[in-house]
């Protein structure tokens, strides 16, 4: 019987020692030094999009006949201030270059247009001239103008990094199909895709 009183003694001499070991861990970890650091993150939108509306007057057998995107009937005059005078806009900084994806939202007609080619033109506040399109978002595979009458066909126009640069787009259409004067809706899309270069994947 003593034995068992001692053997009881023991235990809980060893349990409140065991708890009290437990605190003073308990005691060391919370007095252990942390520290933080934050971060502001500020997105930065590379494309802006100029003129967001505009109407065209095409004519019953009208054959590789030219439109634009703004401007209509002319070729517009580029105004860096006026955002009506441009299709789109890609400014980048130093740290990513941007490719952008140009196509139409939905095909059109081929019962109405025997063709409905798409290029790009740019400027940087000078005069407008063609614009190299490509095949993918990186690589240097060209392609032909955008067929305005394939769905989903798109090209990508690849601007450098540290540049300000200005887009219109440039139809060539043949209305020869249909004496159908009924209004056609057109709708433009601009997917800007950031990149750190250019480079064949």
């Amino acid at each position: 019987m003593p034995n068992k009183r001692k053997l009881l003694k023991l235990f809980i001499s060893l349990g409140i020692k065991g708890v009290l070991c437990l605190i003073c861990l308990a005691s060391v970890a919370f007095a252990l030094v942390t520290y933080t650091s934050s971060v502001t993150i500020s997105p930065f939108q590379q494309l802006s999009v100029g003129a967001a509306t505009a109407s065209w007057t095409i004519y019953v057998n009208e054959v590789n006949q030219v439109r634009y995107m703004p401007g209509g009937f002319s070729e517009p005059t580029l105004s860096t201030g006026d955002a009506s005078t441009y299709a789109f806009k890609v400014v980048t900084d130093t740290n990513k270059a941007c490719a952008v994806k140009v196509e139409l939202t939905s095909a059109m007609n081929a019962s109405k247009f025997s063709n409905f080619d798409i290029t790009v033109r740019s400027s940087t506040g000078e005069a407008w001239g063609t614009e190299t399109l490509y095949a993918a978002s990186t690589g240097d595979t060209t392609k032909t103008p955008i067929n305005g009458l394939t769905p989903a066909d798109a090209a990508y126009v690849h601007q450098a990094a540290s540049t300000t640069k200005y887009y219109e787009i440039q139809v060539t259409y043949s209305y020869d199909k249909v004496n159908d004067t009924t209004q056609i809706p057109v709708t433009f899309q601009f997917t800007p895709l950031p990149q750190n270069d250019f480079v064949s994947p």
